[in-house]
């Protein structure tokens, strides 16, 4: 007589969620960038060319000096101060902002600037809102902290000779 064991099946559980390391913020950056960027192809914007317009259009007395400008592109794209320049030239180019003249040459977003930057921010606002749609407040602001402290170590990693 041979015995068999019969054992019931268990219930599935639940994954564990991930800890929070470079994978996780990455996937996170490209997968939202991604959708960032279906915006974009819609309006013939590049990802470079949004920040840029982002940094003018929120400037103080709504202009920024152009030293400025390439250091705030430079520090936020963490790309080449020739790289920044030349972002600068297209949206000069493509009449998305305009250099004005004062006692220092100050660049300012145009109307049609304007406009492109707010169509763009409603359509990332919608497509942000069902991303972050149920996720509690404080879960939220404890994610917020720790990419900040991220980013300020990154930071202070690429200061480093």
């Amino acid at each position: 007589m041979t015995s068999t064991t019969s054992t019931a099946p268990t219930a599935p559980t639940a994954p564990t969620a991930p800890t929070v390391n470079g994978r996780v913020i990455g996937l996170a950056h490209y997968a939202g960038r991604a959708v960032l960027e279906r915006v974009l192809a819609r309006t013939g914007t590049t990802f470079s060319q949004l920040v840029t317009l982002r940094l003018v259009a929120v400037a103080d007395d709504e202009s920024i000096g152009r030293d400025q400008l390439v250091a705030a592109v430079t520090g936020s794209l963490k790309v080449e101060e020739s790289a920044a320049q030349d972002t600068i030239d297209e949206l000069t180019t493509a009449n998305l902002i305009e250099e004005v003249r004062s006692e220092k040459p100050l660049l300012r977003i145009t109307n049609v600037g304007r406009e492109l930057y707010e169509r763009v921010n409603s359509e990332t606002n919608a497509v942000s809102a069902r991303i972050y749609a149920g996720i509690p407040a404080e879960d939220l602001a404890t994610a917020g902290r720790v990419l900040a402290l991220v980013t300020e170590r990154a930071n202070t990693e690429l200061a480093r000779p």
